[in-house]
C-alpha cells in the first residue's frame, strides 16, 4: 500500500489545521516537562548547568511548544486563509524567545559561577574577583543579544526595515546625532569589558571618590553604586573610573596604615606618651600588631605635633582604632599631664619706661 504523507489531511479542511496545532501544543508542553525533569537530574551536581536549567525553564515553556506549531504551519497548505501572517508571527514569536532563552542561559551560567566563589568568607579578594569580572561579563553579553535580537526582529518587519533605510539614507544628520547620543553608552559599555578584564575596582572595594569613602555593593553595565559610610549611595558612570585617577583600599589586600597627629605643648615627655600609645595599641583588638610608632613630625612657636602610626587588618577596624588612640592618648594626657596639652602665653611687661620716652 502507497505511503500516505501526514499532512495530506490537512489540506482537507481548516478544522484539520487547528487539531494539529492543538496536538503540536500538547506534544511540546510533554516534551518540555519530561526534559526538564531529566535535565534537572542530569544536572543536580553541576552548579553552573542545574542554574541554566532552572533559568531557562520559563523560555523553554513557550519555545517548544511553539516550535511545534511553527512545524505544523510550514507543512500546512499555501492556500490556507491567513497561513502566511501566521507563519511570520509564529517566526517573529521564535525570535522573541530565543533573545530571551539566550539572555537567560547567560544568567544562569554567571549565577552557578557566583555560588561556585562566595564571597562571604575572610579572604574573599579571589572571590570578589570572579564576581566583579562575572556580573560584568554576563551584562555585557546579555546586552549583545538582546541588541541583536532586536536588531534581528526589527529587520524581518517591512515598514521598520525601509524606515530605518530612508533614515540613514537622507537624513545623515540625524544619523550623527544618534550616533554622537550613544557616544556615553558605548563608552560605558567599553569600559565595562575594560574593568572586567582588568579589575581596577571589584566588588566590595573599599575606594576614595571625590572625597567620599565607600564600598562598592553593585557593578552595572554603566554605573557603579557606592554605598557611602553614613548610609548614601554614590552613582558613578563606569567611564569616569577609566578616565579619572581614585583611591583603592582593598587593591591587593585590606592591611591599611592609620595615623593620629595631636598638638602638645613642649613640656610633655614623649617617653611616658610613647609607652601609652603601645599600650593602648596592645589593648585594642582592632590592632593586628604590625605597626605602633610614635613619632614628632613638626613643630611651631606654640606646640609640637605628635603623630602615631598604627596598622589594622581593614579599614573599618582601622577607623575604629584610631579613634579609640586619639580618645586614649588626649584621656592620658588630661589626666597625666593637664599642664602639657596647647597653651597660650602672654607675659605681659612690668618693666618701667625709660625716663627718656616720658612725655614732659
Amino acid at each position: 500500500m502507497q505511503h500516505t504523507d501526514w499532512t495530506a489531511w490537512l489540506r482537507l479542511t481548516d478544522e484539520g489545521l487547528l487539531v494539529a496545532v492543538g496536538i503540536a501544543l500538547l506534544v511540546g508542553l510533554a516534551v518540555q516537562r519530561i526534559g526538564l525533569v531529566v535535565l534537572r537530574r542530569v544536572t543536580r551536581t553541576t552548579p553552573v548547568m542545574s542554574n541554566v536549567v532552572e533559568e531557562i525553564r520559563s523560555p523553554m515553556q513557550f519555545l517548544l511548544p511553539l516550535a511545534g506549531v511553527e512545524a505544523v504551519l510550514q507543512s500546512a497548505p499555501n492556500d490556507l486563509p491567513l497561513i502566511d501572517q501566521l507563519r511570520y508571527c509564529g517566526g517573529l514569536l521564535m525570535l522573541v524567545i530565543f533573545t530571551w532563552l539566550g539572555v537567560r542561559i547567560i544568567r544562569g551560567v554567571a549565577k552557578g559561577i557566583l555560588v561556585r566563589y562566595p564571597v562571604g568568607g575572610p579572604d574573599n579578594f579571589h572571590a570578589r574577583r570572579i564576581h566583579t569580572r562575572t556580573q560584568l561579563l554576563a551584562r555585557t553579553l546579555m546586552s549583545v543579544v538582546v541588541i541583536a535580537g532586536t536588531a534581528l526582529i526589527l529587520m524581518t518587519i517591512p515598514g521598520a526595515r525601509h524606515l530605518g533605510a530612508s533614515l540613514l539614507a537622507s537624513a545623515g544628520v540625524l544619523g550623527l546625532v544618534a550616533g554622537i547620543a550613544a557616544r556615553s553608552v558605548f563608552s560605558n559599555l567599553l569600559a565595562g569589558l575594560q574593568i572586567a578584564l582588568t579589575q581596577p575596582i571589584r566588588l566590595d572595594d573599599v575606594l576614595i571618590v571625590q572625597g567620599e569613602w565607600g564600598r562598592v555593593s553593585e557593578i552595572t553595565g554603566t554605573y557603579v553604586v557606592l554605598a557611602i559610610w553614613d548610609e548614601r549611595r554614590l552613582i558613578i558612570p563606569l567611564q569616569w573610573f577609566i578616565e579619572n585617577p581614585f583611591q583603592n583600599w582593598t587593591r591587593h589586600n585590606a592591611d591599611l596604615i592609620g595615623t593620629v597627629f595631636l598638638w602638645v605643648d613642649y613640656r610633655l615627655p614623649l617617653a611616658p606618651l610613647r609607652a601609652e600609645a603601645e599600650r593602648l595599641c596592645h589593648g585594642s583588638p582592632d590592632w593586628d600588631g604590625r605597626l605602633c610608632k610614635l613619632q614628632v613630625t613638626d613643630t611651631n612657636e606654640r606646640a609640637m605635633q605628635v603623630r602615631l602610626l598604627a596598622t589594622s587588618t581593614d579599614s573599618s577596624k582601622n577607623w575604629d582604632l584610631r579613634c579609640t588612640l586619639r580618645e586614649g592618648l588626649l584621656d592620658f594626657i588630661q589626666r597625666e599631664y593637664p599642664q602639657c596639652l596647647p597653651l597660650v602665653r602672654t607675659e605681659p611687661d612690668a618693666r618701667p619706661l625709660p625716663s627718656s620716652s616720658l612725655g614732659a
